[in-house]
């Protein structure tokens, strides 16, 4: 597909800061952990032009910062966790950024209801110092170096920020149907490209952790943008075009791209870039 053909359009204004929200994987970065020339440039430039562009994750915090590094920015506020984390720039930190807002649950029923749907999962729990433990090997993106290998009924004497489940053994369509049956409650949760659930404090999204973040930066609603490529991008995205912008990338599932007002291009044809300089 064409960057011409697509159905953004350009609402951006040069005498007022936007505030920017943008998912890693899948949107700003490549499947193989790439970022384009074409994206940096326009990260840049927004950055540069006194945007707040910023980054809103569902990775944890220490597999995040690296990537702000990348892009060369150094927003005030970073999301991760799927909203469960929200940093704050710190010089004095010794990452750059403090803990400013931080959501836990207790884990333990949640946890003991998978496991009796999906017998065979790996499990991931994040605590409020963004440690990890983990049953299984898990991707590197996900839960970084700070992380231990535990059994699972260690995983249920921690609060957790966040819960991961990846379940090998189920194809996407099979997965769904169990996650349907399972009638989480009094929890958020998000699934992912392949059988990969998210599973966040009750009411805690990427949503919720944005709108608080604006309303402390001030910017008002009808400047915002949010673009995403997955599941648990769907409540920022519907978020951000109430009164904003919400773009789907063009890769992204049908429920996905409904929630969103606009779309762009694919990662791999850098939609990301082409709907940013629109602004």
């Amino acid at each position: 597909m064409s960057l011409d053909a697509l159905t953004v359009t350009g609402r951006g204004t040069t005498d007022a800061p936007w505030l920017v929200a943008l998912d890693i994987d899948g949107t700003t970065m490549h499947e193989d952990g790439t970022i384009s020339e074409r994206v940096l440039d326009q990260v840049r430039r927004l950055d540069a032009a006194g945007h707040e562009v910023m980054l809103a994750t569902g990775r944890s915090a220490a597999t995040t910062l690296p990537v702000l590094d990348r892009l060369e920015i150094a927003p005030r506020f970073v999301v991760c966790s799927n909203g469960a984390i929200t940093l704050h720039r710190d010089p004095d930190s010794p990452t750059g950024y403090r803990r400013e807002w931080v959501e836990t649950f207790d884990p333990t029923e949640v946890l003991l209801s998978i496991k009796s749907h999906l017998t065979t999962a790996r499990y991931a729990v994040e605590d409020e110092h963004g440690y990890y433990r983990y049953t299984e090997p898990f991707p590197d993106a996900t839960i970084g170096l700070d992380s231990e290998h535990v059994d699972f009924d260690d995983l249920l004497r921690h609060a957790a920020t966040r819960v991961v489940v990846i379940s090998p053994d189920h194809d996407m369509d099979d997965f769904l149907r169990v996650v349907d049956r399972m009638g989480l409650n009094r929890v958020s949760y998000a699934i992912g490209w392949t059988a990969w659930l998210d599973i966040a404090p009750d009411g805690v999204n990427k949503a919720t952790a944005m709108e608080r973040v604006r309303a402390e930066i001030g910017i008002p609603r009808h400047r915002v943008m949010a673009v995403g490529d997955g599941r648990n991008d769907i409540e920022l995205l519907q978020w951000a075009a109430v009164h904003g912008r919400g773009v789907a990338m063009g890769q992204a599932p049908d429920e996905v791209i409904a929630a969103a007002g606009e779309t762009t291009g694919a990662v791999q044809d850098d939609g990301l870039a082409f709907v940013l300089s629109s602004l």
